[in-house]
């Protein structure tokens, strides 16, 4: 009788000392989340012309330009960044609204961002030499890989 009364108080024991952790974790988790969403509400928001500054400044680090090809980069990327900002801020209102787009919908806005992926590869391509180029599509292949990555983690 003793016996069992010892396991069934050790059981209790390790049953909240379980309990207690995962409530520990589930705050810790909590927490993070918070302290990620308030970091992204705190980050300064550029406009497009000063994103356009800072991508054509990282370019030339990465990618070695000369002034001929960061003039030539600059407008492609602005518009660029125009359009992806446009596009932000559609989805933000209609995320607000709590409207989802349509299958036509979605598959009109990937098909233009292909579109303009292929533009802009092709822009690329006549600008920069051909070791320029072979950097600049590790770059965005390194990127994108970065951003699955991120979202995996979400």
């Amino acid at each position: 009788m003793n016996n069992n009364k010892k396991l069934n108080n050790l059981k209790m024991k390790n049953f909240a000392l379980i309990l207690m952790m995962v409530i520990a974790v589930t705050f810790t988790a909590n927490a993070q989340q918070k302290t990620a969403q308030k970091n992204r509400q705190n980050r300064p928001q550029f406009t497009a012309e000063q994103q356009t500054e800072l991508a054509v400044k990282r370019m030339t680090l990465a990618l070695d330009l000369n002034e001929k090809q960061q003039n030539q980069i600059k407008p492609l990327l602005l518009t660029q960044t125009a359009q992806r900002k446009t596009a932000m801020e559609k989805m933000k209102k209609a995320r607000e609204n709590k409207q989802k787009p349509s299958k036509e919908e979605l598959f009109t806005m990937r098909s233009q961002q292909l579109d303009h992926q292929i533009a802009m590869k092709k822009a690329m391509k006549e600008i920069l030499t051909k070791e320029q180029f072979e950097e600049f599509e590790k770059m965005g292949k390194t990127k994108g890989k970065k951003m699955l990555e991120k979202e995996k983690k979400k």
